[in-house]
């Protein structure tokens, strides 16, 4: 009798937005257990370090040349640990704990996400970039380029999931309020005044 084939997904990888979707899923669930909500500047935080680790590996390897792949530097642990030091540092410094947390919250879930398709397929090797560059990466399913990468989209059982991951994570954005815009409106305003307040001292001093 014939063994059930696991699960092949189009890319080897998540999405970006299955990224930020789970990532808000699983952060405002951890809120929501200590009796709390997200908030603004968390949430933000959380959402670039959903992405983090492709806005650093993506265009260096891909791109410019200076990495050799598309996971390798910023999806290492090793770097992670590294920038979380830096992270909760500055988060203390400037006094944004939470936010620095949240940021390494959805770091560490964006290499979760891209181990996950892998793991349901049995490739172990395929999760080796976790440890680059004691591990070597794995080799690429597709060219190193984001046009290939966009063409593969597929609407397959991968793309009904994160879908649904988005879906899930809207909801659970408007049930707590729509945190996040609000704060970035009120921190483009705060700068707005810093720089007018800036402006009008130079002319002052002239």
């Amino acid at each position: 009798m014939d063994r059930a084939k696991p699960l092949e997904p189009v890319s080897s990888v998540m999405w970006p937005w299955g990224h930020v979707g789970a990532g808000y899923l699983v952060y405002t669930l951890l809120r929501r257990h200590t009796g709390e909500r997200p908030a603004g500047a968390a949430v933000l935080a959380l959402a670039v370090g959903t992405q983090f680790p492709d806005l650093v590996d993506k265009p260096l390897g891909w791109t410019v040349g200076l990495l050799p792949g598309g996971r390798s530097l910023a999806h290492s642990l090793l770097t992670t640990a590294v920038v979380a030091g830096l992270v909760l540092a500055l988060a203390r410094r400037v006094h944004h704990r939470m936010a620095g947390r949240a940021f390494l919250l959805g770091v560490v879930l964006h290499l979760l996400g891209d181990a996950l398709y892998p793991a349901l397929r049995g490739q172990t090797g395929e999760v080796s970039f976790l440890l680059w560059p004691v591990l070597p990466m794995p080799e690429p399913e597709l060219a190193q380029r984001f046009t290939a990468h966009l063409g593969a989209i597929e609407p397959g059982w991968q793309f009904v999931f994160e879908f649904l991951l988005v879906t899930a994570a809207i909801v659970a954005w408007h049930d707590d309020g729509h945190p996040g815009p609000g704060a970035l409106r009120h921190g483009a305003a705060r700068s707005f005044v810093r720089l007018r307040t800036a402006v009008r001292n130079r002319c002052f001093c002239v």
